[in-house]
């Protein structure tokens, strides 16, 4: 069997991880045709079925996706390789490429980012935003920054902020109307703001505890959503009660805005961790940026 040409293995790598031919042609700077060629070469010598396409879809199938796992992260490495080779002794050259829950970014990207590129103004800094479930390897990540449960076994962990907790608010005025919860059960009977997952489609339960005692209560509103900042906006304008991040609300916590209800049964997360593959603790650029959000990411959110 041909090896197949390393270029062809960096378009379908692209075009897997993006799941888009146009995408990844915006990415290299092709066109979608050359992509297309690309791929299909690719597929004719390795003689399998890498990617089933649609009009509307790209997926990968079973061989594609082992394709990608295996040799993703060498090519990522030879890149990276052939990058840092150009490089003066001492400079870091590469990219980081991370995926990021949205209420890391104040906390974890916005005071890292600065003054990591700063220091090392060769290596690109890649941060997608997203509150879905990512398996890191197969999309073509280096890292990630996710709540601890949220994070793979196997997976190196380091923690970049404190513990923090989840609360329900709800504003004054709503409360005025509608009363105050008591204990958890409560909340079935009010107007709750929910959170529909980007990875499952399902709507989340809202997670309380107290002493060994959890619950995950089915709440239900008129307002689903699957943004994690919206549902306390609408609960301050009243719209009903909402589960908030506690430190993002902080603001509205301190001014009245918004008050805390079932306080008691709030419960602790551990805080933000980044994490990655042991085997990307060889690039260069990853460790430098580790070592950048130890030192900067916000501790106390």
């Amino acid at each position: 069997m041909n090896t197949a040409p390393f270029t062809q293995l960096q378009v379908f790598l692209s075009v897997a991880r993006l799941r888009s031919f146009s995408g990844a042609a915006r990415e290299l700077g092709v066109s979608t045709a050359a992509v297309s060629q690309a791929v299909r070469q690719l597929e004719e010598q390795l003689r399998v079925v890498l990617l089933t396409r649609t009009t509307r879809s790209v997926a990968l199938t079973d061989t594609g996706r082992r394709l990608v796992e295996e040799a993703g992260p060498a090519v990522g490495q030879t890149l990276t390789a052939l990058r840092e080779v150009s490089a003066q002794p001492g400079e870091a050259v590469g990219r980081v490429r991370l995926t990021v829950l949205t209420a890391a970014v104040p906390y974890v990207i916005a005071p890292v980012v600065p003054t990591f590129r700063a220091r090392h103004p060769r290596v690109e800094v890649e941060v997608v935003v997203e509150d879905r479930f990512v398996d890191i390897v197969a999309e073509g990540y280096d890292a990630g920054v996710r709540l601890s449960e949220a994070i793979e076994r196997d997976m190196v962990q380091v923690r970049l902020t404190d513990a923090f907790r989840f609360v329900v608010v709800g504003s004054p005025a709503y409360l005025a109307r509608h009363g105050t919860p008591q204990r958890p059960e409560d909340l079935l009977r009010h107007e709750c703001i929910t959170f529909r997952s980007q990875t499952t489609g399902a709507l989340y339960p809202w997670e309380l505890e107290r002493g060994r005692r959890n619950w995950r209560v089915p709440v239900r509103g008129g307002v689903i959503s699957n943004d994690l900042h919206l549902p306390a906006t609408l609960a301050e304008a009243g719209v009903g009660l909402a589960y908030a991040f506690e430190p993002a609300v902080a603001e509205q916590l301190r001014t009245g805005r918004l008050v805390r209800v079932l306080e008691a049964y709030a419960p602790t997360v551990p805080g933000f961790f980044l994490y990655y593959p042991s085997r990307a603790q060889r690039s260069a650029p990853l460790r430098l940026f580790v070592e950048a959000a130890r030192e900067l990411a916000v501790k106390a959110v």
